[in-house]
Order: structure tokens, then C-alpha cells, then sequence
């Protein structure tokens, strides 16, 4: 998943959601990530930010945002 961060950079974000969304369900919302962290492999892939959800037994969910929350908006 190659994510648009705005102006400030494109990054690659490996993750474990393709159980719970399809690639396709993502296009369009604007969900939460954390940006500061160090890369990392993942599945043998590089890693640039960590996509926010919750899951457990029976459910799954992004943080998402409203239409129109600005890229790089603060998580608080």
C-alpha cells in the first residue's frame, strides 16, 4: 500500500488489515497513521508508518476522519 502524505512525502505501509479490507475499500478515506517511526521490514517489504485501527474477536475499524480533516492533523 503506497500512501499520499500530502505535500510532505509518498510512504510504504505493510500491514496485516488485508483480512479485515480490501485494498479497494481504502481509496477515497482518510485514516490515521503514525509517521514517526523508524522503517522497518515487514513480510520482506519496507515499512514507513504504521496505519491506526483496533480489531478483536468478531470486529475490525480504521480511525478514520471526516471529509476534509487536513493531512498531518494531530491524534490526541
Amino acid at each position: 500500500l503506497a500512501v499520499d502524505f500530502g505535500e510532505e512525502s509518498k510512504r510504504q505501509v505493510v500491514s496485516g488489515i488485508a483480512k479485515y479490507i480490501a485494498p479497494d475499500d481504502l481509496v477515497g478515506k482518510t485514516v490515521g497513521f503514525v509517521t514517526n517511526l523508524e522503517p522497518r521490514e515487514i513480510m520482506g517489504l519496507e515499512s514507513e508508518a504504521m496505519i491506526l485501527a483496533s480489531s478483536g474477536d468478531g470486529y475490525f475499524s480504521l480511525l478514520e476522519f471526516k471529509e476534509g480533516t487536513p493531512p498531518g492533523s494531530s491524534v490526541k
